[in-house]
């Protein structure tokens, strides 16, 4: 999940703030937040806010989640070089920090500056861990396995397992915890991917070793914890839906972890009261059951 804020500012001297809408990313809880006057938020992952420091500016970001997000600042492609930019920085949960300081052109022009902001530290390193079945039941189906060639294609997604659920089961935590980020006030489903992905409700949950885990198609006001909670593994954190990019009622869970800017899911091992499960990673839309 990649999300980018371009932020136009006009500087003159009787200006000391602007935001502009965002240029989205497809991704998990990429939703365009509300303008803030002149802070700009998008997605619940972060915000800009440019403000007039003496003879320029200074560029304060705020982390919006209860975890870790890197960000990078830069210069818009094709605008001319600002001095003090590009920055990357990683802020710690819900951290407010100037990251740069601009300097005030000479003569009025128009300042483009990029934001883009991941979710995680790209210093955690992921531990080889038994998660438990986010479900509770018997016999259940994987309708679309890892490496699944229907949406299980990009580097977010690639590990990811779909199990099919009816709706309004219940959602468990496969490991302990602190909730992240969520989101659960989307109600409808679709199949184009522009459209729907940013419209699936979803838990982030942030693990001990900085890998996180992706609770998503959750039904309309079905996430049961909120953001910097801890939880536990077995615990009820949510009720499965259908929303989102999603075309029948399933679970979509995911572990990620950021590699620099960038979100890779990782392969995990789930085990059930029966054992562990296998799943078939022959690329195949649709993926068979999984037995222990």
């Amino acid at each position: 999940m990649r999300w980018t804020l371009l932020l136009p500012l006009l500087v003159c001297p009787l200006l000391s703030n602007a935001a502009a809408p965002a240029d989205w990313r497809s991704g998990w809880g990429l939703v365009q937040g509300p303008e803030q006057g002149p802070r700009q938020a998008a997605g619940g992952i972060a915000t800009v806010n440019l403000e007039q420091n003496g003879d320029g500016w200074q560029a304060r970001v705020q982390n919006q989640l209860s975890g870790p997000v890197q960000i990078t600042l830069s210069q818009d492609v094709g605008h001319a070089l600002v001095p003090g930019l590009p920055v990357q920085t990683v802020l710690q949960s819900t951290a407010t920090v100037v990251v740069a300081r601009l300097p005030l052109p000479a003569q009025p022009q128009q300042l483009q500056v990029r934001l883009e902001a991941i979710p995680g530290d790209p210093a955690a390193r992921p531990q080889d861990v038994a998660y438990q079945l986010p479900f509770i039941a018997t016999r259940f189906q994987v309708t679309q396995a890892p490496q699944g060639r229907y949406s299980h294609t990009d580097a977010e997604n690639r590990d990811a397992i779909d199990f099919a659920l009816p709706e309004g089961t219940p959602v468990l935590a496969a490991r302990r915890g602190k909730v992240m980020q969520v989101q659960g006030n989307y109600t409808e489903n679709g199949t184009d991917p522009v459209r729907d992905r940013e419209r699936a409700n979803f838990i982030r949950i942030l693990h001990d070793d900085g890998s996180m885990a992706v609770y998503a198609h959750l039904r309309a006001n079905g996430v049961l914890v909120r953001s910097g909670q801890q939880v536990e593994a077995g615990q009820r954190i949510g009720v499965s839906g259908n929303t989102g990019y999603s075309t029948a009622p399933h679970l979509h869970f995911v572990v990620q972890a950021n590699t620099g800017m960038q979100l890779r899911s990782i392969p995990v091992r789930i085990v059930s009261d029966r054992g562990e499960l296998h799943f078939a990673r022959e690329g195949n839309a649709t993926g068979p059951a999984a037995s222990p």
